[in-house]
């Protein structure tokens, strides 16, 4: 087992099969080893530091039926919102205030943002704010969507493949299209984004194998940022009695990928967060390096819920940032407000 760790710190990648070994063989003893070896790796290339973006929860309405999300289009019981330009310029100058110098603009895929009014949102706040990098988290677009985003001025794309696995994923996703999830992550890519992909961890019917796949993807793809977490379920979808994901499972699959990806930006998730009290110092002690507070306006803090008991969900750590500060510096780490891009230069 640490031979195969040693190989995935020199080669970045393994194959399938000795993937599987690995997910198979995970013991205690092996589990630490790679803990220590992503620790060094993420230590080697970010040192201590840990950066900080700046959440906008900007529309809970969604065209998709995804199973597991809380904020699908078949939930009935959900109180919808988009916010408007003036809403969300109102909350990036906040931030802009509190020292944020990264806005991630996430929804569902809301018809209410065409090409024309998100292309306006972006030249408004990058105009206000062209030193900060914007991040958009908008889903599945054609591509001359996304080159009007990206000629409007924003600079990361995060787009989660979910999973690597095709039957799992059309399982989850009714009326998607794996095949598509794939070219979209490659036409952002294409474009000049910083891009962003990133799987759950846990979720039903999910196998090592899926892991493995997942994995794998990562390792051709290349993206520069990854978000992984745990599967939580919601109470108004048709996974609500599965069980959530595990920390142990979640931390493994963090540590695998900064293996893979050296140079990535690897979120400390909510999720994890949520699942874990100590999980977001946990993720950042095996290789995460980013953490996103929320700087939504309440009200839309607590109609965003893509899944049950999600953290910070009332007094979020975006006005509560010396506090954030205190808990990185506890845990050994120091926040980091800058943009915080990706760093290809670094060694790979």
């Amino acid at each position: 087992m640490k031979a195969l760790i040693d190989t995935l710190c020199r080669a970045h990648e393994l194959p399938k099969e000795d993937w599987m070994t690995l997910l198979s063989c995970m013991d205690e003893e092996s589990k630490q080893y790679l803990f220590e070896k992503a620790k060094e790796v993420r230590e080697r290339t970010f040192g201590k530091r840990v950066f900080v973006r700046g959440l906008i929860e900007i529309s809970n309405t969604c065209t998709r039926n995804c199973l597991y999300c809380g904020i699908r289009a078949a939930n009935d019981d959900l109180e919808r919102y988009h916010l408007s330009k003036e809403e969300i310029l109102a909350t990036a100058d906040i931030g802009y205030r509190l020292g944020f110098r990264t806005f991630v603009m996430q929804g569902g895929e809301d018809f209410y943002y065409n090409q024309d009014r998100m292309t306006d949102i972006i030249r408004a706040v990058k105009a206000r704010y062209p030193e900060c990098a914007i991040t958009l988290s908008i889903g599945e677009k054609d591509e001359a969507e996304y080159k009007a985003y990206f000629e409007a001025g924003a600079d990361r794309y995060l787009l989660r493949h979910e999973t690597a696995t095709k039957e799992l994923y059309e399982r989850l996703h009714p009326d998607a299209s794996f095949e598509n999830r794939g070219r979209c992550l490659e036409t952002l890519k294409s474009i000049g984004f910083q891009v962003g992909a990133g799987f759950m961890v846990g979720l039903p019917w999910q196998t090592n194998e899926n892991y493995a796949d997942d994995l794998m993807f990562l390792s051709q793809l290349k993206p520069h940022m990854v978000g992984i977490g745990p599967f939580i379920p919601h109470k108004d979808t048709p996974l609500a009695d599965k069980p959530a994901g595990e920390k142990e499972q979640t931390l493994i699959m963090v540590a695998l990928t900064r293996l893979i990806l050296p140079n990535a930006l690897l979120p400390a998730t909510t999720a994890l967060a949520t699942i874990a009290p100590t999980g977001r110092t946990e993720a950042l002690a095996v290789g995460a390096n980013v953490i996103m507070p929320n700087l939504s306006p309440n009200e839309a803090r607590k109609r965003y819920n893509l899944y049950d008991g999600k953290k910070y969900v009332g007094g979020e750590a975006a006005e509560r940032l010396a506090d954030t500060e205190r808990e990185l510096q506890q845990a050994g780490f120091c926040m980091d407000m800058s943009r915080g891009d990706y760093a290809s230069h670094e060694e790979e």
